[in-house]
């Protein structure tokens, strides 16, 4: 397994969790880490990314102001803090790595390296 992901949970709206993403450094190192969620019957919806070179950093509209994308080189993780949950905020998320092409960050196709999965349930 060369991407794990962890941290997920059941919280209250409005409520805060901490998703990680581990792998080698030599995963993460020159690549783009994502995560994106997924819901039954639904495509797998780009969440956020972050390049471990530069540490530029994307998000998608839904989680602007809410959710925050780091990297942390000494463990290494790319962690997503979410904030001020919403119940449409409920899914399976998965982190991603090894972007086939730089302009596509936020499109699940792109990425070499998928984790496990967490679920992120958030109720009302």
């Amino acid at each position: 397994v060369q991407l794990q992901a962890y941290g997920g949970g059941l919280v209250q709206a409005g409520g805060s969790l901490r998703l990680s993403c581990g792998a080698s450094r030599r995963t993460f190192n020159g690549n783009t880490v994502a995560w994106f969620r997924q819901t039954p019957g639904k495509e797998r919806e780009f969440v956020a990314a972050i390049t471990w070179i530069g540490g530029t950093i994307y998000y998608a509209d839904s989680v602007k102001g809410r959710f925050t994308i780091s990297r942390d080189n000494a463990k290494p993780t790319v962690d997503l803090e979410m904030n001020n949950l919403k119940p449409e905020d409920t899914a399976v998320y998965y982190c991603a790595a090894r972007l086939l092409s730089s302009s596509r960050y936020y499109l699940s196709d792109y990425y070499a390296i998928w984790g496990q999965g967490t679920l992120v349930t958030v109720s009302s």
